[in-house]
């Protein structure tokens, strides 16, 4: 079990999430942010950070205020993700992943767990995507077998965030014994039979604790299944996607803010003394950075219009969050790719941040679902089609 697991319990009165998002500040300044580059550079766990974070309430975020949470919102999950994004990608997934598990271990969830969740001592993640399905986290491969009051879990889970580190999945598998696509579980992390495999030494967000995960006939409770059986899908679809729609979309946003204040500064620091300017001074940098500039504000806009969608109801917010992360994913990658070009030589040291949060860029946009398969789904919303091909 991760250190948060063992945490003791203090019941003390819920921060609203207003305060959260106020105590976030410190917490990054004095935690978060000294410590990205080392996470990176090796390759570890943020925990300190996570930590921190866990004692100033961001992890009971989402939890509700019956519970000892916050109450937040998508809102509060963007902002929360996007700031923690511009200094740690790392320790914004980790924070990122734990809200979309969050979201529905509160709706289905049993209630020791939401107040451990919503007190700061229990982390969680989602295991969706696996070997047999890659990216097609609405397909799993793994199984769910009932022995009497239990049910057997097997799977090969390709990528799970905070592996070894988190105290509970929220799992997806097969259904039991009911039709439908997809079952979910909350499987805690100390479960006999579950494996976390090797390490992850990769090209970026390298601090995560991204592993595979087995199940190798790992025995839950039945009454672990959030929710019934064979509508996992259809909780996956209505409460840990939006979240984590929008999450993406805020993580991109936050490393797109700290790229292009890190080559406004750049641009502004260094003086070509044979033109006696410096590089700001100079017409086509300006039009660059303005080009990134223009891209990330309407990313931007696009947020702040999906959250209004969602809060209001409106019949377009499926397209929305799916538009969302689409272009978040993409425009994050190019501003990336160009603000390394227009910082030239520069960026491409480790002692600048430019060069972490270029790989971290480009590891969160093939995240499941990739954007092409959010263009299938928008191409399919846009013609009146059904979101997944019927089986033939």
């Amino acid at each position: 079990m991760s250190p948060l697991s063992m945490t003791p319990a203090v019941e003390s009165p819920a921060l609203p999430a207003q305060a959260v998002r106020a105590a976030l500040g410190p917490v990054i300044e004095s935690a978060v942010a000294p410590a990205a580059a080392d996470v990176d550079r090796r390759g570890m766990f943020p925990r300190q950070g996570i930590d921190a974070l866990a004692a100033a309430g961001v992890l009971g975020l989402l939890s509700a205020v019956e519970v000892g949470g916050s109450g937040g919102t998508l809102a509060d999950v963007a902002d929360v993700v996007e700031r923690l994004a511009g200094v740690c990608g790392s320790t914004a997934m980790v924070v990122l992943m734990h809200y979309a598990a969050t979201s529905v271990v509160e709706a289905h969830g049993p209630e020791e767990v939401r107040r451990a969740i919503a007190r700061g001592s229990h982390l969680s993640t989602l295991a969706f995507s696996e070997t047999g399905s890659r990216s097609h986290f609405w397909a799993p491969a793994g199984s769910a077998v009932p022995v009497g009051d239990h049910v057997r879990l097997s799977a090969a889970k390709s990528w799970v965030t905070s592996a070894g580190e988190a105290d509970s999945y929220v799992w997806s598998s097969k259904p039991a014994s009911e039709p439908g696509p997809m079952s979910l579980w909350l499987v805690p992390a100390d479960t006999s039979g579950v494996e976390i495999g090797s390490p992850f030494d990769g090209f970026g967000l390298r601090g995560n604790a991204s592993r595979p995960i087995t199940a190798n006939t790992a025995d839950v409770p039945a009454t672990s299944r959030l929710g019934a059986d064979g509508t996992g899908l259809d909780t996956a679809l209505a409460i840990a996607l939006p979240t984590f729609l929008v999450g993406s979309a805020a993580f991109s946003l936050g490393v797109m803010e700290a790229l292009l204040t890190e080559a406004t500064a750049h641009l502004h620091a260094t003086r070509l003394e044979h033109l006696g300017q410096t590089l700001a001074e100079q017409p086509p940098n300006r039009s660059a950075l303005a080009r990134l500039r223009i891209r990330a504000d309407a990313v931007r806009a696009l947020l702040d219009d999906t959250l209004t969608a969602v809060r209001t109801g409106r019949p377009d917010t499926t397209l929305r969050l799916l538009e969302l992360k689409a272009l978040a994913g993409e425009t994050v990658a190019d501003i990336a790719d160009n603000v390394l070009q227009l910082c030239g030589g520069a960026a491409f040291r480790k002692e600048l941040a430019i060069e972490r949060q270029f790989r971290d860029a480009l590891a969160v946009r093939v995240m499941a679902p990739t954007t092409t398969a959010l263009e299938d789904f928008i191409g399919r919303l846009t013609l009146g089609q059904p979101l997944f091909a019927q089986p033939q």
